[in-house]
């Protein structure tokens, strides 16, 4: 079964990432990419697409599946350096990657997460979602 990046979620206080199942009455049912466990989570959740995340830039933002490719890129398509690494690690890790992230605003909580999905799409050998077509996107010239 074929995974997308929309279907890929990352919800506050759980580790790890999870792919949607299905809506259920009282929330969404998801399986936990780090051990194949379905549950469910409630509508009040604070829950996050992986294609709707952005990492805040000096010009802007730039889409999650952008900067994990980066890493992806920097890294020949291995893993990337362990999440828990020292925070001075960490940060010149994701300036070698992503230069131009906004200094102040990406926390290296942030960081380190980005890091740990990268590493958690890779150990499951899904980094190929990475170069999917967007979907849902309006195609034309701009």
């Amino acid at each position: 079964m074929e995974i997308k990046l929309k279907e890929l979620l990352a919800i506050s206080g759980h580790p790890g990432l999870f792919r949607y199942v299905s809506q259920g009455r009282q929330g969404v049912i998801v399986e936990s990419l780090l051990d194949g466990k379905r549950m469910r989570v409630p509508a009040n959740a604070k829950v996050s697409a992986l294609a709707d995340i952005a990492v805040f830039t000096e010009n802007g933002e730039t889409p999650l599946k952008e900067v994990l490719k980066k890493i992806e890129i920097t890294e020949k398509g291995g893993p990337a350096i362990n999440h828990k690494s020292d925070d001075k690690t960490i940060r010149t890790y994701f300036e070698k990657v992503m230069p131009e992230f906004d200094h102040d605003r990406v926390y290296n909580s942030d960081i380190k997460k980005i890091i740990s999905w990268y590493n958690l799409l890779h150990s499951k050998g899904l980094l190929d979602i990475l170069n999917q077509p967007e979907e849902d996107q309006p195609q034309g010239n701009n």
